[in-house]
């Protein structure tokens, strides 16, 4: 062997080695479970049957199927592009004429001289605000969700260092409210615990208390000393009434008991998904508490993602302080909502019709984008695989996915993987 063949050899021995402990660096790192809903989404597209119906993913879609611009988004857009606006950077709270409007929108014009919001990104970014603003300044650093609730809650709460736990709230056996039980374990959580509620719309059940059960709710823990943290995603998109669907956040600041939070957002009530549109808010005891809660909640924002993104946050801000925007919102998300609960009553309908022996009534007494159908994980298999209908295995139906043209043939599916 050569000199010159001995040293090329010796080189590619080293690359060799150093190549290796570059691809051994992670080695350790596992291959992570694939999301659930993504998985529904790929079996869908892969599915070449022409009946095929999507009913996992959580965003609205028209009569026709398409997803949906609101008349008043595009407006709003077409106004601030003819303006021009520059691409700075947003304060770490981002934009005032926003964040401004959509606290008024949520707390309908009471206790905002005690308000401390700052926008987000989406409702899941408020979410992560909030958890980390409760893992450095609550001293009982675990936080209480409803069983079930959106899956994300638990990943952003403990990714945020607080532990989770979780008080009952649907019951199987009716398809409805266990209130029962939420209020005994909501009793029997240490004093002053961290307690989330869905402010409408539950996802993923659809089950919202009635008027007379939310006072029973507030009044438990206002009396145990709790902490209410809202997560408000569907306000104006559950019932059609955005004062409505913010009615037990209200009743909870009017009262001025116990602490209250709140995550929202403007993906589904604006059809800004995409955009990343939301608010964390903290109500405070008076403005100069405000002021000390805001001034950590920019310590807490600063490092995660310096400031908000723009583009969003004007439209959204459009939208609610222009009044003829404004009042065609209303009026659009009004429709949104009438079309879901339509498709609720024409899918009892249908299965009423077909003579199913089994109990439907759960679906128009839900609410919202989501309806717990109460099928089987096996049921749900069958679903998919015999009749190409799909949705999450715990038999949760995205009603926004359901059409006059399809709601027939699903009925049928529904029908035939339960009659037996």
């Amino acid at each position: 062997m050569t000199l010159l063949s001995s040293a090329l050899k010796s080189s590619s021995l080293l690359r060799g080695a150093s190549t290796a402990r570059c691809l051994s660096a992670w080695a350790q790192v596992e291959m992570g479970p694939p999301d659930a809903i993504l998985g529904i989404t790929e079996a869908y597209k892969r599915d070449a049957d022409s009946r095929k119906i999507n009913l996992g993913v959580g965003a609205y879609r028209t009569d026709a199927g398409k997803p949906h611009v609101l008349s008043c988004v595009a407006q709003a857009e077409q106004s601030i592009l003819q303006q021009s606006l520059d691409k700075e950077y947003l304060p770490i709270t981002g934009l005032a004429k926003f964040t401004s409007a959509a606290a008024s929108l949520a707390y309908g014009g009471q206790a905002l001289d005690r308000v401390a919001v700052t926008q987000s990104i989406s409702g899941t970014g408020a979410l992560r605000i909030g958890g980390a603003f409760l893992e450095r300044f609550h001293k009982g650093k675990a936080i209480y969700v409803p069983g079930p609730t959106w899956g994300n809650h638990g990943a952003v709460f403990r990714d945020c260092g607080l532990k989770v736990g979780q008080y009952r709230y649907f019951d199987p056996q009716t398809n409805g409210l266990n209130l029962g039980g939420m209020l005994e374990d909501i009793r029997a959580l240490p004093k002053g615990s961290l307690v989330l509620l869905h402010a409408c719309a539950h996802n993923p059940t659809g089950v919202d208390p009635s008027v007379e059960q939310w006072a029973e709710i507030q009044r438990v823990v206002e009396e145990c000393e709790h902490v209410a943290f809202f997560d408000m995603a569907y306000q104006g998109f559950a019932s059609g009434d955005v004062d409505r669907d913010a009615s037990a956040l209200r009743s909870f600041v009017a009262a001025n008991r116990a602490p209250v939070l709140l995550a929202q957002s403007f993906a589904k009530n604006m059809g800004l998904y995409g955009e990343r549109v939301g608010t964390f808010s903290i109500v405070g005891a008076d403005s100069a508490e405000r002021d000390r809660l805001l001034s950590q909640v920019k310590i807490l924002v600063r490092p995660m993602y310096s400031n908000p993104p723009v583009h969003g946050a004007r439209i959204a801000g459009e939208v609610l302080s222009d009044p003829a925007l404004r009042q065609m919102w209303l009026g659009e998300v009004k429709e949104m909502a009438e079309r879901i609960i339509r498709m609720r009553a024409a899918l009892r309908g249908q299965l009423e019709e077909l003579g199913s022996k089994k109990k439907w009534n759960h679906i128009t007494e839900q609410i919202g984008m989501f309806c717990y159908t109460g099928l089987s994980p096996a049921q749900v298999d069958r679903l998919a695989n015999e009749f190409h209908v799909y949705l999450t295995r715990d038999g949760r139906v995205s009603i926004a996915g359901i059409t006059t043209g399809n709601v027939k043939y699903l009925a049928e599916s529904i029908h035939n993987v339960t009659k037996d």
